[in-house]
């Protein structure tokens, strides 16, 4: 049952992503936004919210709270994304702070309210959640920038036209001289030309961007990894291996 409620709180984040993005695919099919309209997309994204609630009033307490506190900060985060969008973001903490709170806080809630129903360490799989959230989201973020297309199942390097400057532009940005600064703040939010994107790719190779990204990311993989070390979970942490050991 915990599974079913959070699977449909992240149902309803993405309709309710999709329409602030704008997306017109996501996984490789149409967008509910893009067929039905926004209206239909976020009443859909209000039923599943509505019907995940009224599963979670059926928890535990303590779960309960964990899950609901974990979709008020998932709000924010989009909400904290939205306002990043806005300007060039050259600040790490507040990206850092906007992956946790619209990405990691729900898996970790997941974490820690599964741990409680099962009588394992809450502290333990709660770390384990929110690292592996974080390591999910920066490669996701990554990936964004050395997948095609067809691979992502969406436009490719579509982040930075969207206005998320991502831990491989923060990287890539405070690695290059102030005229390709410059340069590299006239291409944001800006439909790009096969030159800019290679221009965008050729620097985050010769800055090693992407690749301090990757390690940023391994290293949160290695800490949730750690996190249940004692636990005897392999399962948990092949999933995290999996994500981290991935060729990029």
């Amino acid at each position: 049952k915990l599974c079913a409620i959070v699977e449909m709180i992240h149902a309803a984040s993405l309709l309710h992503d999709d329409v602030i993005d704008e997306a017109t695919t996501r996984r490789g099919q149409q967008t509910i936004n893009s067929i039905f309209g926004n209206i239909t997309s976020i009443m859909f994204g209000d039923i599943l919210y509505s019907k995940a609630f009224t599963e979670l009033t059926k928890m535990p307490q303590d779960v309960a709270y964990a899950i609901s506190n974990a979709v008020t900060l998932l709000s924010v985060g989009e909400l904290l994304d939205v306002e990043l969008s806005k300007t060039f973001n050259t600040s790490y903490d507040k990206y850092l702070d906007m992956i946790y709170k619209k990405t990691a806080s729900l898996i970790e809630a997941s974490a820690s309210s599964a741990a409680s129903l099962a009588g394992k360490n809450i502290e333990n799989f709660a770390n384990y959640g929110r690292n592996l959230g974080l390591a999910f989201q920066m490669i996701d973020d990554i990936l964004d920038i050395t997948e095609d297309s067809a691979k992502l199942g969406k436009p490719s390097m579509l982040d930075f036209v969207e206005g998320k400057v991502t831990i491989p532009y923060l990287l890539l940005f405070e690695r290059i001289d102030e005229s390709e600064k410059l340069q590299l703040e006239t291409l944001y939010k800006k439909e790009l030309s096969d030159d800019e994107l290679m221009w965008i790719k050729e620097k985050m190779n010769a800055t090693l961007a992407i690749a301090d990204s990757i390690d940023m990311a391994k290293k949160f993989g290695f800490e949730a990894i750690n996190a249940i070390k004692n636990e005897q979970n392999e399962e948990l942490v092949g999933i995290m291996k999996a994500m981290i050991e991935r060729d990029f």
